[in-house]
């Protein structure tokens, strides 16, 4: 894993943006896991900008979503749904034939998930995974337990995650959470880990002794041999 510790959050989003850009200018059919929340939001904002200057290297790239909170309206501003239509969707003019994630809200959420793991198993693997950090040690909405799933499942959703700024301030929290297992993230060509926000103490703590832990689900990535970690200064 490689770590790397920026001064501020617009630095960290540059660097982020251009290690996708990179990756974009490899392969323009690119395949993107992406992750919601505060830490990806620069960085996809950044590739908006870069949008409007070349739009063309954008016209294969496939949007894969990493996780979303169960029970919610694809509408509902706190769904990971609204969330990427807003910050990557529209701005990158992503049509839905290269977009693919859980629907928000399904009638059967255990169909949903299996649902979105065949159509992983009969696609192409994913290139690049996207992910953010939660405050405790979760990555995606792969919760800390005894035991983490490997493929696509209906999570219960920790404390912690209830208390996430997408749903802070609803009267109603989400229950439960649909996301990639831990296999399905680890599969992924490349793995960009961008750490933002305060309360992570202690899961960078753990991230940084390289033991692995379900407990805290983010240890894993050190079982990936191509992670880019970007955390900011202060939270080192």
């Amino acid at each position: 894993m490689n770590i790397q510790v920026f001064g501020d959050y617009e630095q960290m989003s540059a660097f982020a943006a251009d290690i996708v850009l990179g990756e974009l200018e490899r392969k323009r059919t690119l395949k993107i896991c992406a992750a919601t929340g505060n830490s990806p939001t620069g960085m996809y904002r950044l590739l908006a900008q870069a949008y409007k200057d070349r739009p063309e290297i954008f016209n294969g790239l496939h949007i894969l979503k990493l996780d979303e909170w169960g029970g919610l309206s694809a509408d509902h501003p706190g769904s990971c749904e609204y969330y990427l239509h807003q910050h990557l969707l529209e701005p990158l003019k992503i049509p839905s034939g290269r977009y693919m994630g859980f629907r928000p809200n399904p009638e059967n959420p255990e169909d949903e998930c299996e649902r979105v793991q065949h159509i992983m198993e009969s696609s192409e693997p994913i290139d690049l995974c996207i992910l953010g950090l939660g405050k405790n040690g979760h990555i995606g909405f792969n919760e800390p337990a005894d035991m983490l799933q490997p493929f696509c499942h209906v999570a219960q959703l920790s404390e912690e995650s209830k208390k996430h700024g997408m749903v802070a301030n609803m009267d109603q929290k989400p229950e439960y959470g649909m996301t990639l297992g831990m296999q399905n993230i680890l599969s992924a060509k490349r793995i960009l880990l961008l750490i933002s926000g305060t309360g992570k103490d202690n899961a960078i703590a753990m991230l940084k002794k390289k033991m692995i832990t379900p407990q805290f689900p983010v240890t894993f990535l050190w079982l990936h041999p191509k992670v880019d970690c970007l955390l900011l200064k202060g939270l080192s």
